[in-house]
């Protein structure tokens, strides 16, 4: 029984330190003009939310999702986001497929993560994936607006609705709209 604990000490050190190797000799490809194979998208991903789902708190956020907190999400989106998210009038960012991994179109795909999660990404950041940190540039309760806005996209109230339509010229996205577009296929 000894024999065989060592020799799978053994294996898994040679796996790790193989691993290592291969990582710095460079043979892993490091650039950000390609998209990731499926199953490093996958763990990436998984990774993100486990650790999200550890560190982040539960929390409801301070601000309301008021006219005026859901208008003021949009424009802090607007200065801050869109260049990688996604701009209001529904077209792609322009940084989009620059990004490894690439970045969440969310007003295209607006996200379904509750509050506490968005706003810990948003405030903190992921490591190793472009997206920042905003702590430091944005106040908490504009990170807050920023939040609710994500979370509220798709069921805005109409003045924030007609805010959007007005300055943007199209109309936000509606959890309608998706469902009547997957019905189609």
């Amino acid at each position: 029984m000894r024999s065989f604990i060592l020799g799978v000490l053994v294996t898994l050190a040679i796996l790790i330190i193989g691993g290592l190797g291969v990582a710095l000799l460079g043979f892993i490809p490091t650039n950000a003009n390609t998209a990731p194979p499926d199953f490093e998208r996958h763990l990436a991903m998984n990774a993100v939310d486990a650790s999200t789902d550890h560190h982040a708190a539960h929390v409801n956020g301070p601000v309301p999702p008021t006219d005026l907190n859901l208008i003021d999400g949009m424009k802090i989106y607007t200065m801050n986001c869109a260049t990688c998210h996604g701009t209001l009038d529904k077209k792609k960012a322009s940084l989009a497929d620059s990004f490894y991994p690439p970045v969440p179109q969310l007003v295209l795909h607006p996200p379904d993560d509750p509050d506490w999660h968005n706003y810990y990404v948003i405030r903190n950041g992921i490591r190793y994936s472009g997206m920042p940190a905003w702590d430091k540039t944005l106040s908490e309760e504009d990170i807050w607006k920023v939040t609710i806005f994500l979370s509220h996209m798709e069921k805005l109230p109409a003045v924030a609705q007609d805010y959007w339509k007005n300055a943007y010229g199209v109309a936000p996205p509606s959890s309608d709209a998706e469902h009547e577009e997957h019905e189609k296929h």
